[in-house]
């Protein structure tokens, strides 16, 4: 089951950060690790699963038993600000923003008929 975040207002290696911990583990693991983890990011990426998780139990699957299969964090462009400096200069401000796009799949010692 896949599940985006289209434009989350935080650097996309900020939150690589937090996608590299969870890549690979089952959904309870991930959300647990999550729930504790103090970074801004986590929050929205826990929020993320749990979203991705009830698309596939919405098609009957269990979500106890899917995995995190790919993370993935990308630019989703970035607001562009000016700062005025000194002797009439302008600096510019850069705000990133990040894309998470979550695959689950089943994991691979679960069976279907469960």
């Amino acid at each position: 089951m896949k599940a985006t975040l289209q434009s989350h207002n935080q650097t996309p290696r900020k939150v690589r950060l937090v996608t590299e911990l969870v890549k690979g583990k089952k959904v309870p693991a991930a959300l647990a690790a999550l729930q504790f983890l103090p970074r801004r990011a986590a929050e929205p990426v826990a929020k993320l699963i749990k979203s991705a998780a009830a698309s596939a139990k919405e098609r009957g699957e269990n979500a106890d038993e899917l995995m995190v299969q790919s993370i993935i964090v990308e630019s989703a462009g970035m607001l562009k600000k000016y700062m005025p400096r000194a002797f009439g200069r302008a600096s510019l401000i850069r705000r990133r923003k990040s894309r998470v796009k979550v695959v689950l799949a089943p994991a691979k010692g679960s069976t279907k008929n469960a």
